[in-house]
């Protein structure tokens, strides 16, 4: 399976929105497909890992495949606001590693 950086991913959904799905959809109506989209790859994990069995109606998700989702609407969503994902993705873990450094190594119920 082929890599990419997360910027090639943004570039290859701004293209496909270009050429075959004609435009964006406005950013309120892709925040909404977003929310449906991880309540979709919730109640796979519901499903899965959580208490909950699977309906017959369930058969046709796919754990990765939502989350694919997930991704591509996230990606939309950046695109239209101008965020740069590989450089907002970087500087989140240097917030995280700075805030964090030793707060989950000195949390009991991790241990």
């Amino acid at each position: 399976m082929t890599e990419i950086r997360i910027s090639e991913a943004q570039r290859m959904v701004d293209e496909w929105v270009q050429t075959i799905g004609v435009r964006y959809f406005s950013e309120l109506t892709n925040m909404t497909i977003l929310t449906e989209e991880v309540g979709e790859l919730a109640r796979i994990m519901a499903r899965t890992y959580g208490d909950q069995s699977f309906k017959k109606s369930d058969e046709k998700y796919n754990l990765a495949d939502e989350m694919a989702d997930v991704l591509w609407v996230l990606i939309c969503l950046a695109n239209q606001t101008g965020v740069d994902l590989n450089e907002a993705f970087l500087r989140n873990m240097e917030k995280k590693t700075r805030r964090d450094q030793n707060r989950h190594q000195n949390n009991p119920k991790l241990k």
